[in-house]
């Protein structure tokens, strides 16, 4: 199943797709003997493993949602995150470096932290717990505790840098690849702090709200891939530049904004991603269904890459003619009627 694998370097590329075809992962990954046999990990991923064995089921959780926001977010546009061939599901050479790779890496970093944060929570790891930290009032005239269990975000970010990271830093800061990934990791994660929300609960005589307890939790994974893919759309091509002992990401042309620590950055143009290229993993847009009537990046038009389109009849089951039915139910009909299918040619 592609949406059981996702790519972040070599590394998360390999280490989801091994995790998630484990029949006895749980077993498997309460020992930290291993660790040794994830094929893909750098030597100090093998540490971070072997020192938190437990939290590698986190990870995986985490690699799924990533695959699954990615392949939400893009599916209506040339390249959805699916290729030809199971493991390789974000591609293979077409893409790296190029737009869609800072994306990859935002959601891939963002989504181990996010699947580690609550497993704290949960109770599930040992070197973690509920963010106790209280934080200052939002209201001053409103009386409120800071109680119940917050987020360890915190925790999370911290966890995913360690982690995610390593065949980043393995590679060297010299790395100009290394260098955007790394502020594309960050980005991510970044999107998820700044998305934190308070949740309150009130306690008082007949729901007055007197005194409130509140605490802080992490918004919907949707909301992460949302602002992501804004960051996407307005990603600029930058290039590395030595300045004096630093090595920095210019922009390449002086008409693109300065990015910021919460934007996402690339190296190189997008290929096109209309013709299937086996070689470089990219499956095309042949057979892909489009919209005959929308202008936009699912139209048949940009779609089909202007190859046209096949029209064909489909047979759709809906339910319908619902009635309520005292009590308590919801009966209804199913009813099939003909619709119209467009694909790319």
């Amino acid at each position: 199943d592609a949406a059981r694998f996702f790519l972040c370097g070599r590394l998360c590329l390999l280490l989801a797709g091994y995790l998630a075809k484990q029949t006895s992962l749980r077993v498997l990954l309460w020992d930290p003997r291993g660790c040794e046999g994830l094929m893909g990990l750098v030597e100090e991923q093998v540490r971070v493993c072997q020192r938190e064995v437990e939290a590698m089921d986190a990870v995986r959780r985490g690699a799924e949602l990533a695959v699954e926001e990615c392949q939400h977010q893009f599916h209506s546009r040339r390249w959805n995150c699916s290729t030809l061939q199971g493991l390789k599901v974000f591609g293979k050479v077409a893409i790296q470096g190029t737009r869609e790779s800072p994306f990859i890496h935002a959601i891939a970093a963002a989504g181990v932290a996010f699947a580690v944060t609550p497993a704290c929570s949960r109770g599930e790891l040992e070197k973690c717990g509920c963010d106790r930290e209280e934080s200052p009032p939002f209201s001053r005239a409103a009386r409120f505790q800071w109680s119940g269990c917050s987020d360890n975000l915190s925790y999370g970010i911290t966890f995913s840098q360690a982690f995610v990271d390593n065949p980043e830093r393995s590679r060297g800061i010299s790395s100009s690849r290394a260098l955007i990934n790394l502020h594309n990791n960050e980005a991510g994660r970044k999107a998820l702090l700044a998305h934190m929300k308070v949740e309150c609960k009130c306690h008082g005589v007949s729901g007055s709200c007197e005194v409130r307890t509140c605490w802080k939790v992490m918004s919907p994974f949707r909301k992460v891939g949302n602002v992501l893919k804004e960051k996407f759309e307005g990603a600029t091509e930058d290039y590395p530049k030595q300045v004096g002992s630093r090595k920095l990401l210019v922009p390449k042309s002086s008409h693109f904004k300065l990015y910021t620590a919460h934007d996402l950055v690339y190296l190189l143009a997008s290929p096109d991603f209309c013709d299937r290229d086996p070689l470089h993993g990219v499956f095309g847009t042949s057979g892909r269904q489009c919209n005959r009537t929308s202008a936009a990046m699912d139209g048949c038009e940009l779609l089909c890459c202007g190859r046209g389109f096949r029209t064909a009849q489909a047979e759709v089951v809906e339910r319908c003619s619902c009635e309520f039915r005292w009590c308590c139910a919801v009966k209804c009909k199913q009813c099939r009627h003909l619709v119209e299918v467009h694909r790319c040619r």
